[in-house]
């Protein structure tokens, strides 16, 4: 994957990238070496190079951005929808407890909207529309917070041991009688 988020450029980062690679077109107009070009637009020597290759065979059109490598399988609508059914709950949907997990909003996507994603997917689909990963903090239901209270402050000591020595140390393997 090309990118590490698994989402791609946002449209501001690829308007970004395409003026950087206009900027670079007009300096090469200019016969500017393309070492400067890249220290001054602050990217690699290489990607300039292959600017200039596309340039030279097609002209700044080849520079111009091609837009999004793919769109997204739900689009904003159907993602509306789809957090709709997520709210529902799982139990709504058929399984037999309130826990969502990816393998079953991938399911509820296929079941629902008839599209296909990976595991993978539906995690960077969620991400990219500002849903996080949630852990619930599981307890026993026998807990009794008094008695683990009382036992971290009593036999957790002395299960723990001392932190330090009690007499000075040294750290020499040479010198043992030192300690």
């Amino acid at each position: 994957m090309r990118y590490a988020q698994g989402g791609g450029l946002t449209d501001e980062r690829r308007t970004f990238r395409e003026k950087l690679r206009m900027e670079a077109a007009a300096r090469f107009a200019l016969g500017d070496e393309s070492a400067v070009i890249a220290h001054d637009l602050r990217v690699s020597i290489r990607s300039v190079q292959r600017w200039r290759r596309a340039w030279s065979q097609n002209g700044p059109r080849a520079l111009a951005s091609k837009g999004p490598a793919s769109l997204p399988l739900l689009s904003d609508e159907l993602f509306a929808v789809l957090e709709r059914e997520l709210a529902k709950g799982p139990v709504a949907h058929g399984w037999p407890d309130q826990t969502w997990t990816l393998s079953r909003i991938k399911t509820l996507i296929g079941r629902r909207f008839h599209r296909s994603y990976t595991v993978q997917g539906v995690a960077a689909l969620l991400k990219r529309h500002g849903w996080s990963c949630q852990v619930p903090a599981r307890r026993a239901i026998e807990r009794d917070e008094n008695l683990v209270a009382g036992w971290m402050k009593e036999t957790w000591p002395s299960v723990e041991g001392p932190w330090r020595r009690s007499t000075p140390g040294s750290s020499s393997r040479t010198r043992p009688d030192s300690r």
